[in-house]
């Protein structure tokens, strides 16, 4: 078929036309301020994180990006509450994906489904779990921790039942042949005030909001949940140079939105939150802390996602899991 000049131009047109929505949404948004919510209590991971971005993201995007903390359920509240909110990129989820990986193989009346409800818009950063204990526990390393463990009762600190730390904490208890009871708390930060003030003696928890306690001596590490060994604590040795083989976990902070939110604006999220995450400031002040940036595209997020859920998922069978 052999189309008119005329054609040609009108056909032009009605692309134009069709794509106009879509670029003029991108275009104008945002209009308003940011919502950035935290899912658990402010001093954590992702808090720390969440509000180091906030004034560069704002900067960059010429709105004000609000911390919002809403703590509860290991993480899900704040969770379910980005999912079911206006597929529109100002309702935003700062959490540890890895946590939320875990969440819907642990709850069985959970009220989301995170792998269709919701959205990657980028990695941020991770941070591997630190096995540390009270400074009174008689155990330098892993093998003395177990040994200790057969002979005394040891109560092991999670930040939540179901949480990331505590599927870390009994994946290394039944690799290792450690025995201890959970504790759970209702975040990281109560979870490390109770192990420094001694109520409890051993916890996991994610370096960038335990490496201070280890610094000022308030809390003992024995490894890290990392393959290598990571260079500002150059001599502490990894969980898996301990016997635990290729064993890895941490925080894995990433921000996600609700499904639905358009392409453009998950591209200029993707696209502002990876420049402000990896400035010079920001990669420094992480890097100082024990975190590294690691970054993603939307795609690449949502197949680390479904990745992390089917590994942790085997891990929470068979240890039977289950929470309500």
């Amino acid at each position: 078929m052999t189309l008119t000049r005329r054609q040609v131009i009108l056909s032009a047109t009605g692309a134009v036309a069709l794509g106009a929505p879509v670029l003029s949404q991108a275009q104008a948004w945002p209009s308003k301020p940011i919502k950035l919510i935290v899912p658990y209590p402010p001093g954590g991971s992702s808090d720390i994180i969440a509000r180091a971005i906030s004034q560069p993201l704002s900067e960059a995007l010429k709105q004000p990006v609000i911390v919002e903390n809403k703590p509860g359920a290991n993480g899900n509240l704040g969770a379910d509450f980005v999912a079911k909110s206006a597929p529109d990129g100002y309702t935003l989820l700062l959490c540890d994906v890895g946590a939320l990986a875990i969440s819907p193989s642990v709850y069985t009346k959970l009220a989301f489904d995170p792998s269709k409800d919701l959205r990657g818009v980028t990695m941020l950063a991770y941070s591997p779990h630190m096995l540390v204990v009270h400074p009174s526990v008689p155990a330098n390393n892993l093998k003395e921790l177990v040994a200790l463990s057969k002979k005394t009762d040891l109560n092991f600190a999670v930040t939540a039942m179901g949480s990331a730390p505590h599927v870390a904490g009994v994946a290394v208890e039944r690799a290792s042949g450690a025995k201890w009871v959970y504790v759970p708390y209702k975040g990281g930060v109560q979870a490390i005030s109770d192990t420094i003030g001694g109520q409890t003696q051993v916890l996991m928890n994610g370096m960038l909001a335990t490496l201070p306690h280890v610094q000022s001596g308030k809390l003992k590490v024995l490894g890290i949940s990392k393959k290598t060994r990571m260079p500002l604590v150059g001599n502490v040795p990894t969980l898996a140079e301990q016997g635990l083989g290729d064993f890895e976990s941490g925080t894995w902070q990433g921000v996600l939105a609700a499904n639905g939110t358009p392409p453009a604006v998950l591209a200029r999220l993707n696209a502002e939150l990876i420049k402000v995450i990896r400035s010079a400031d920001i990669r420094s002040r992480l890097t100082g802390q024990g975190a590294e940036v690691v970054t993603m595209l939307p795609g690449e997020q949502d197949q680390f996602f479904n990745r992390e859920r089917s590994r942790w998922a085997k891990v929470v069978a068979d240890a039977s899991i289950q929470l309500d």
